[in-house]
């Protein structure tokens, strides 16, 4: 398998850029800085911020080659998800599965015409194990579609991504075209199996089950669909039924669902407030109302005290979940869909369910692993269960879930689960060879798929420890090695450390921090983390953004790693620009450079010491592979190629820094971020951390003039931007009481005339 190497920037970047200062209006101001929640509607802020506060601001906001700084100035609309013209249907195929107890499972309907592939092997995994001892079950399996059957609206996007990008045909550089690189999508089914008891049958039962068949991922918003329709069944086991669904779910209406770009959803997926975003929801009701009525409406935001055009289309209360309604059977089926979905989230599961199963028991009565594995026991016999499980499917091992007398669908809820951990909204390659419910007869197959996650529920798995490397008892909570597992050979990376990896882990070896060898990984740090959020219910979503932070300090680990011992990597698309550019464009040393940052050189040591195993293991996964085929489509594609945001910002919260160097960072965020989409870039960097623009605001205290209002400056972008504010308000009074003081002095000496000294 080949790897992309990243691709290269050419953007030059000032030394310093003193650019000139600029006048806004106070008043306007004033009621965007001090905005709190508490205000009655978020549509009279944006309403204000859509008025232009001067002619200096803006020629300073301004590029004739760049987008606007904000959406509502923008002429190009805002987009669909799923367009209303689009060809691609919701659900491509309804089945029906009924058990005969002569002939066991078998298929009766499948519409609107065959699925293909073996049709008995369906029918198994439509009724599995035991589903004659529950009245109702739920499970989940994927299917893998032939490369020629692509989506219409895949091969669209794919033809425009090869002809260059077109705006005018709705492809540009936002759209997140990294999906679905290592194939067509899978097709997703959802199964519903339903035991009735009859004494007129054989076994005194009728076993049922009807599954859905969708290339969304949000399969889950069909659950109350097919607890309807299945009834229905039973009650007119006909076509025409099969019908009536396949029509309702596929007239459902999602086109009113804007499009984010992969920055947007990263900081939506980031971020709690309920109305992040509205604004593309009210222009996408203005831009159908437009369309209706022929008449073309403003994308701004309705003026303050005004009725919005679009509350009789129903604007989301939360736009974290798009409202949608599904008429069948004389029953209006409410539906919400997620806005901003990850890589490698399907279906409806719980992180928090996941995480307590298999830490209770560790808590209570902590068992030591064995045998020890240097990809899975990173710290040892004490590894924590979901560190294990978590460097598992890192490192590419065989995974199986066991539910013995669980039902069907908590089996495949942990698998999904899994996957959606490790990836971390990140990494790809999970979902693509899990198994959320399978039994004993696929076991051939299964065995053929080269670290496979698979949920099961019968218990003869737990005694063939040939066929997995790692067991997750889910009734006992309870985390396995195999003791068949293979011992991974010495390389390169791992001999490189092997001095310093004795010393990491607790040898007190010459030259390391005592203080990080009780956890020089910080794992263990990380899951009292975890675990102290479940414990105050912080909720779901924190608990994901807390995993999606691990995985992206694991991959710049990983790419310190290959460049110190390798001398390159190519997990680090961004190149410094200095290496590219004419001398007088270079970039200075304080804002050259990408990566992880570390306070010391003797710390990077440990870390990746610690470390050195696990990423020796992913090195030759998939999940590798693939990031680094998603890392270099995702950076040609970033508008903030000159410099390494992320990189920056990690320098300002970690370490001391002095003036001059802080303020040539400071200086470097004020000189690239202008547009819409670089804000977007910056505030996906933000959006992960629990300080939010706190080290970027710290600018307004800055000994030089220049560095305080240049960062005065960027703030009242951020502000205009749709998402900015929200970052912005959490800031606090005593930096927003700065960023006045430099705003009104700024305002009041350009007014004078005078230069900036």
């Amino acid at each position: 398998m080949t790897s992309t190497a990243g691709v290269r920037a050419s953007p030059s970047l000032p030394t310093t850029q003193n650019s000139a200062s600029t006048t806004s209006d106070v008043t306007a101001h004033k009621q965007w800085h001090r905005y709190t929640p508490s205000q009655e509607s978020s549509v009279s802020l944006t309403a204000t911020l859509s008025q232009p506060s001067s002619r200096a601001a803006s020629h300073r906001y301004s590029n004739p080659s760049q987008d606007h700084t904000q959406w509502q100035k923008q002429r190009r609309p805002v987009r669909s998800q799923y367009p209303a013209d689009s060809t691609e249907k919701h659900v491509e195929y309804i089945l029906v599965a009924s058990f005969d107890i002569d002939r066991g499972s078998v298929m009766e309907h499948q519409y609107p015409g065959p699925v293909g592939g073996d049709e008995h092997m369906l029918a198994e995994l439509m009724l599995p194990d035991q589903t004659h001892l529950r009245q109702q079950d739920w499970t989940i399996f994927f299917l893998h579609k032939d490369a020629d059957e692509e989506t219409p609206r895949h091969k669209q996007r794919r033809k425009l991504r090869e002809n260059g990008g077109d705006e005018e045909n709705g492809y540009d550089d936002d759209d997140d075209d990294d999906e679905y690189l290592d194939g067509p999508p899978l097709v997703y089914v959802l199964n519903l199996v339903n035991t009735k008891q009859d004494n007129t049958v054989k076994r005194g039962a009728v076993v049922k089950a009807m599954a859905v068949c969708t290339r969304h991922p949000f399969l889950h918003i069909y659950k109350p669909l097919l607890l309807l329709a299945l009834e229905q069944y039973f009650a007119n086991p006909t076509v025409p039924t099969l019908a009536n669904l396949y029509n309702a779910v596929n007239n459902m209406d999602i086109s009113l669902m804007p499009r984010l770009s992969s920055f947007e959803r990263s900081i939506m997926q980031s971020t709690e407030a309920k109305d992040l975003f509205l604004e593309r929801f009210e222009a996408m009701v203005s831009q159908r109302m437009a369309d209706t009525n022929g008449k073309p409406l403003p994308l701004t935001a309705p003026s303050p005290g005004a009725p919005s055009a679009g509350r009789g289309y129903g604007l989301p209360k939360d736009t974290h979940e798009f409202e949608s309604v599904v008429h069948y059977a004389n029953v209006p089926v409410p539906i919400k869909i997620p806005t901003a979905l990850s890589p490698e989230t399907v279906g409806n599961f719980s992180l928090v369910k996941l995480i307590t199963t298999f830490s209770t028991p560790h808590a209570t009565n902590p068992q030591p692993f064995s045998p020890l594995h240097p990809h899975l026991t990173t710290a040892g016999a004490t590894t924590h269960p979901i560190m294990v499980l978590l460097n598992a499917l890192l490192t590419q091992k065989r995974v199986i879930f066991l539910g013995h007398n669980l039902p069907s669908s908590e089996v495949a809820e942990a698998v999904l689960g899994a996957c959606a951990l490790t990836s971390g909204g990140l990494l790809r390659g999970f979902t693509r060879h899990a198994f959320p419910y399978t039994d004993l007869t696929k076991i051939d197959d299964l065995l053929q798929v080269p670290g496979f996650i698979a949920g099961v529920t019968n218990p003869a798995f737990a005694h063939k420890t040939e066929w997995w490397d790692v067991l997750c008892d889910l009734p006992t909570g309870r985390i396995r090695i195999s003791n068949r597992i293979e011992a991974p050979p010495i390389n390169e990376g791992t001999a490189f450390f092997q001095g310093a990896i004795g010393a990491a882990n607790g040898s007190n070896g010459s030259g390391v921090n005592a203080a990080a060898g009780s956890d020089p990984t910080g794992d263990a740090a990380f899951m009292s983390s975890v675990l102290a959020s479940i414990q105050e219910r912080h909720g779901e979503n924190a608990i994901r953004v807390k995993f999606r932070r691990w995985v992206v300090k694991f991959t710049s680990l990983a790419a310190a790693f290959e460049e110190t011992v390798y001398g390159a990597s190519s997990l680090q698309a961004h190149k410094d620009h200095s290496a590219y550019g004419s001398a007088e464009n270079d970039l200075h040393p304080d804002v050259s450079g990408h990566g992880y940052v570390w306070p010391t050189q003797q710390a990077k040591i440990v870390e990746l010491a610690a470390n050195a195993n696990r990423i020796e293991g992913w090195r030759n996964t998939r999940s590798y592979y693939n990031f680094i085929q998603d890392l270099a489509s995702h950076y040609a594609r970033q508008p903030v190629k000159s410099i390494d945001l992320q990189y920056l910002h990690d320098k300002l919260a970690k370490l001391r820094l002095t003036t001059e160097q802080s303020a040539h960072i400071y200086l470097a965020f004020a000189s690239v971020v202008h547009t819409r989409a670089e804000i977007s870039q910056l505030l996906s960097v933000v959006a992960l951390g629990p300080s939010g623009l706190f080290f970027i605001a710290q600018g307004l205290f800055h000994p030089r003039l220049n560095v305080r209002e240049e960062t005065c400056a960027l703030l009242e972008r951020i502000c205009d931007h749709d998402a900015g504010r929200y970052f912005w308000t959490a800031l606090g009074r005593f930096i927003q009481m700065g960023f006045d003081r430099v705003k009104n002095t700024r305002d009041a000496r350009t007014g004078d005339g005078s230069d900036k000294t």
